[in-house]
């Protein structure tokens, strides 16, 4: 009862963030108190530090090259080419703002695809004089792409490298398993989004109200490189995976290579155009404190009783033949992050799964299962991820202000089909590859 506890005071001050206190002190504060009380011990801190170091700062190094790529204009200048493709018509638009979402999550993370896009998406349809509901029908469409297409590659959710670290699966192979997986799930997004919006979505705008796209841009040699650079960047994901290289040293390199491009003084002697020290300064460092600090609350509860039970509630699964067992633990993870936060989730998902002794072919299917489950589930509720609560508070920053009874509204509705539709097509790919 201790651990549980702890982590609810944890969570709760992690949602509520009292006084602007940030997300990462609130959970280094719960690790305290849990170390305080003997819940987990000084050695358990190296233990989770191992699990989480690499994803962490993975992370920060993705969201770094998304900021730097955004004061480029890189994004309001791909945002603008799709509204113009879309030629005036608002049912044309909507799936091309739902696609352009699924490649931005795919390479730049879920939190980037929600935090980055989504604004510039809602400044273009405003300008477009569209009605607020169509308004917010895009905006709510770029916040649930984001976290479900998120599944395709290591580096395309927290979620995802912490647990391709947990249970070492190569860069290759994951995305060799999720990539189909990830296209169904953009499917199923697309098509219930399409559903639940298809009046609001029904508009014309004019096509003389977007600038053109190539004003987005304000650092041409940022933009020149983004290209090269990310596709560079794939590519190492890929040749240095069998090498056991970290992926954060990967992204950190490759974030310093832009960081020195976007910081290079022009030939006049004026300053760079891209203010560098202020986009570093906004980089999500918190997220460091917040994975070791929360990890270690959750590997204190698991400690306690959690992993336990869930593990047994694992091996009833499994029981049932792969069916159920995919289908179950997807949603049981799912359940479980949208009341508990998808991070702490992924590691009790993972920590069961590595204790429940299961067979190879159940076992690596409940694992992807674990990473859809967690991806997808926390579109449930606004407390699901950090993104979704970070995304609703950038939307209140802009006036467009979104109450937990409507979020929830719309993900009790939109999430369990296409979360659904993700995990079936895991159960019929995955041993399709063995």
């Amino acid at each position: 009862m201790l651990a549980f506890a702890i982590f609810v005071v944890t969570l709760v001050f992690v949602v509520w963030q009292p006084r602007g206190l940030g997300i990462g002190w609130s959970a280094l504060a719960g690790a305290a108190v849990a170390l305080a009380t003997g819940v987990v011990g000084w050695h358990d801190v190296g233990t989770v530090w191992a699990l989480v170091w690499d994803a962490t700062f993975t992370f920060v190094a993705l969201i770094v090259i998304s900021l730097i790529l955004d004061e480029a204009g890189f994004f309001a200048w791909a945002a603008l080419h799709v509204a113009r493709w879309g030629g005036g018509d608002g049912r044309r638009l909507f799936p091309l703002i739902v696609l352009l979402g699924a490649a931005v999550a795919a390479v730049f993370a879920n939190d980037g695809a929600a935090l980055l896009l989504t604004p510039i998406v809602l400044a273009i349809v405003l300008r477009l004089n569209v009605a607020p509901a169509t308004a917010m029908a895009f905006t709510v469409a770029c916040g649930f792409i984001a976290d479900t297409a998120s599944l395709p590659l290591v580096v395309s959710n927290l979620v995802n490298i912490v647990s391709a670290q947990f249970f070492a699966v190569p860069f290759d192979r994951y995305a060799a398993v999720m990539v189909p997986v990830n296209l169904v799930s953009v499917g199923a997004t697309l098509l219930v989004l399409w559903v639940w919006f298809r009046r609001d979505i029904d508009v014309r705008y004019s096509l003389q109200a977007l600038q053109a796209p190539d004003t987005a841009i304000r650092d041409a040699a940022v933009f020149r490189a983004a290209f090269p650079l990310l596709g560079a960047l794939l590519l190492a994901y890929f040749a240095t995976g069998p090498l056991g290289v970290p992926i954060a040293a990967v992204t950190g390199a490759a974030a310093l290579l832009l960081v020195g491009i976007a910081g290079r003084w022009t030939r006049g002697g004026r300053g760079a155009r891209i203010a560098v020290a202020r986009v570093l300064r906004g980089a999500p460092w918190q997220i460091v404190l917040f994975s070791l600090g929360m990890y270690l609350v959750v590997y204190g509860l698991g400690h306690a009783w959690l992993t336990q039970a869930a593990s047994a509630a694992l091996r009833w699964l499994a029981a049932q033949g792969t069916f159920v067992a995919t289908v179950g633990t997807g949603f049981a993870v799912a359940a479980l992050a949208s009341v508990m936060n998808n991070m702490p989730a992924t590691l009790v998902g993972a920590l069961a799964i590595d204790a429940a002794q299961l067979p190879a072919p159940t076992r690596e299917l409940m694992l992807y299962a674990n990473v859809v489950g967690n991806d997808l589930g926390p579109k449930f509720t606004p407390i699901g991820s950090l993104a979704t609560l970070l995304w609703l508070h950038v939307l209140a920053g802009k006036g467009q202000r979104i109450g937990w009874g409507a979020y929830m509204k719309v993900g009790m509705a939109l999430t369990p089909p296409v979360l659904l539709a993700a995990l079936l097509a895991l159960w019929v790919w995955l041993p399709l590859l063995r």
